[in-house]
């Protein structure tokens, strides 16, 4: 089986049709998995979900999709209420009810020998994984889980770590990269005996193109979501794209 892992796509649908036309040339795959996060903060939140329903895309929810989903604003600070307000215009009732009910997780096999797709980590869609993440916390998120291959996004920060016999990948995101690196990233996944053969993928996308269609959209809070898009670096990475801590 091979599995194409598409996450964070966040609005950005060019990046998302960038990632799929990289996916053709490279022989496609049985099934792509979009693994959450696929509207807020880009320019073009229904169309990237046409997208992924045109292609039959496997879908689970993201944090950002939960909270489009429920739209309960209570806890949220004003530019998140600006934020998703403005999303779930864009989308309409049905798609906002869609992303509602999205599953948390897909599992591809119930052993040790399966995979097991999930947007920030098994147990919560909205605690990041850091590739230097403490025993501690890798236990709490990955200790019960059966399947020996985890993938998962939430974190913008592709890596690959082996951790007491499981691989767990960090596809990191296909529309608003965060790690220093302009291209979008995501992951092909290919069953062969004994494992999983993983296959990281870097894509170009048109970044200005990406912020015209921003300057737009109506999107609230342009400037943030314009900075976000060219700075592509968490302010928590060193110059060397290494964590501080």
């Amino acid at each position: 089986m091979r599995i194409a892992i598409i996450s964070d796509i966040h609005g950005n649908a060019h990046a998302l049709s960038r990632c799929l036309d990289d996916l053709a040339l490279r022989g496609g795959a049985d099934v792509v998995v979009a693994a959450g996060d696929f509207c807020l903060d880009g320019p073009k939140p229904k169309r990237v979900l046409e997208r992924l329903a045109e292609i039959g895309a496997r879908c689970l929810r993201g944090n950002t999709d939960r909270m489009i989903g429920e739209g309960d604003f209570a806890h949220y600070d004003e530019e998140d209420v600006r934020a998703i307000g403005w999303v779930r215009e864009q989308i309409g009732e049905s798609w906002t009810r869609w992303l509602r009910d999205l599953p948390q997780h897909i599992a591809f096999g119930s052993d040790e020998d399966g995979l097991l797709v999930c947007h920030a980590n098994p147990i919560s869609d909205d605690e990041h994984v850091w590739p230097d993440a403490d025993d501690a916390l890798l236990e709490r998120f990955f200790g019960d889980v059966p399947q020996r291959t985890i993938a998962f996004g939430h974190l913008h920060l592709p890596y690959v770590r082996v951790w007491r016999g499981r691989t767990l990948i960090d596809v990191a995101s296909a529309g608003l990269p965060k790690d220093g690196d302009p291209l979008a990233h995501y992951v092909i996944l290919t069953q062969r005996p004994g494992g999983w053969e993983i296959q990281p993928r870097r894509v170009a996308f048109d970044i200005d193109k990406v912020a015209n269609q921003l300057k737009k959209s109506g999107i609230p809070d342009l400037d943030e979501r314009l900075a976000m898009l060219r700075g592509h670096r968490y302010a928590k990475l060193g110059a060397a794209g290494a964590v501080i801590p």
